[in-house]
This record gives structure tokens, C-alpha cells and sequence, in this order.
């Protein structure tokens, strides 16, 4: 009865939904072959984090990999890898920012005059700039697109499910058994989209503690184990609290971090991909 008859602000699947591919084209000198998207149902869980550190772990493994930021009011790559340098375009298009070690990074923040500029744009304008980094950015033999989303299940999150070609989703998440049910919604969305989910990533998992070496549970038990299981889903990995990689993250230097953490997660992403 509410329906508006416009089915690119909606994700119901309903009997009168047009079947239009909303599905943006890639910019005609771009080449990406797979696209992933990291999700979390809420903000200030690592999301960020996780993702700078997929693109920095399946670079090292000899791929070519790119972050495409569409926290568009709330960038934080850049400065997780340390660039300041506004991009640049030329006659095919806007061309990304590249690190020290070869990732392909585009975000707002490399587009305004000043970084600490705040976005104050309505949702059109934001959305669009999403759709324009897919579309307008020269993305050039990329092996792993991954796009860092903002929080929840807003326009932007809708947005790239239905503009951009996700070959499937990661969900981040922290232990709390509220998060575990805020995880719920992100699942459940991609799953409406019809967007695959590769596995679930648990951010401040637990604390090693310096002296011993046991492991503490900060935030209590962890839920994800139960929440992958409920959805069929895997967990791909528990990233702990570690003070390390938050000063990487600080300094500039992700690309730097020491560690395989997330290193059985891109095999397994790989592996899963592979079989699709």
C-alpha cells in the first residue's frame, strides 16, 4: 500500500518489483575481477580496519588489489594508509591514489580541498558519488575490489548492493550479543539483495594478555560462532585487541602491519570465489 513504484530506493522483493539491472557499468578502461564488500551493522566495530588489512593481506600474496571508501561522510582509508595527495583525472576518467606498495585507494578525502572538510551532502549526493567511483574511476587490472561501507543498512549500503557487482560480502562485527543481533540485519540484508556473504570477520575478539599469554575475553563470550551457524555462513577469522595494528592505523602505515592474521581468511575467500 506504501509503494512509490520506485524500486531503486527499495529492497522488497515483491511481485510488482520492475526487473531493471540497476547495475552501473564500469568505467570503459577499467579492468576488475572481483568486487567484495565489507559490511558491519553497526559503526566503531573495525570495519576499516578489517578492510584496509584484507587489501594489504591479498596484495602481499601477489594480487592486485584496490579499496573503493563509501563511507562517504565518515573516511577513514586514506588515512590508514597514510595518503594526502589529492587524486587526479585525465580524458578517461578520475585515476586512484596509489600506496607505497601498489593498492589502488579512491575516497572523498582525496577529492576535498582540505581532509578535515566534513561532507554535509544530502543522500542523492552522496549515493551518487559512490556510483561515480565505480563508474567514473579508472580502476586498471584489478585482481579484489574491496569496498569499505558505512554502518547499517542505510542508502549507501543499498546503493552499492544494487549498483556496483559485489561478488559477495564480509560482515565485521565484536563480540557483544547486541552486536550479534545488529550482525543479524546485515545478513539478512545481503540476503534480500541476494548478494552471497563469504564469512563473518570478529573485530576485538579478545586481549592476549602481555605477562601470561592467556587469552581475555574484554567484551565478554563471543556470539559469532552461533550467528555463522544460524545463517550458514563461516567465521573467518578473530582479530584481537592490538594496540599494534590501532598505531598502524593511526600513523598511516596498515600496509606495514606485521602478522598473518587474516592471511587463512584469504585463502578461504579465494577458495570460495574460485567455486562460484
Amino acid at each position: 500500500m506504501s509503494c512509490n513504484h520506485n524500486c531503486s530506493s527499495c529492497s522488497s522483493d515483491c511481485k510488482d518489483r520492475k526487473n531493471d539491472d540497476l547495475r552501473e557499468k564500469l568505467n570503459k578502461y577499467s579492468k576488475v575481477k572481483k568486487v567484495i564488500g565489507i559490511v558491519s551493522g553497526k559503526g566503531g566495530v573495525g570495519k576499516s580496519l578489517v578492510t584496509s588489512m584484507l587489501a594489504v593481506t591479498f596484495n602481499r600474496m601477489g594480487n592486485k588489489t584496490a579499496v573503493l571508501d563509501a563511507d562517504v561522510t565518515g573516511p577513514s582509508i586514506p588515512k590508514a594508509f597514510g595518503i594526502k595527495t589529492r587524486c587526479m583525472g585525465n580524458e578517461q576518467g578520475i585515476l586512484p591514489a596509489e600506496t607505497e606498495t601498489g593498492i589502488n585507494i579512491i575516497s572523498v578525502n582525496l577529492l576535498l580541498e582540505n581532509e578535515t572538510d566534513p561532507v554535509v551532502w544530502r543522500s542523492p549526493i552522496i549515493t551518487g558519488t559512490v556510483k561515480q567511483f565505480w563508474t567514473d574511476v579508472v580502476w586498471k587490472d584489478i585482481d579484489y575490489m574491496f569496498v569499505d561501507m558505512p554502518p547499517g543498512t542505510g542508502d549507501v549500503p543499498l546503493t552499492v548492493f544494487q549498483s556496483i557487482p559485489l561478488d559477495g560480502i564480509i560482515v565485521v562485527a565484536s563480540p557483544q550479543e547486541l552486536v550479534s543481533m545488529i550482525v543479524q540485519k546485515a545478513v539478512k540484508m545481503a540476503k534480500m539483495m541476494n548478494v552471497p556473504i563469504l564469512g563473518l570477520v570478529e573485530n576485538m575478539s579478545y586481549f592476549v594478555c602481555p605477562d601470561c599469554g592467556k587469552k581475555l575475553c574484554v567484551f565478554g563470550e563471543s556470539h559469532i560462532d552461533e550467528v555463522a551457524k544460524l545463517y550458514g555462513t563461516k567465521v573467518l577469522a578473530k582479530l584481537p585487541i592490538n594496540s599494534d595494528l590501532a598505531k598502524s592505523m593511526d600513523e598511516g602505515k596498515i600496509e606495514f602491519f606485521e602478522g598473518n592474521y587474516l592471511d587463512e581468511a584469504a585463502d578461504e575467500i579465494k577458495n570460495i570465489l574460485a567455486c562460484e
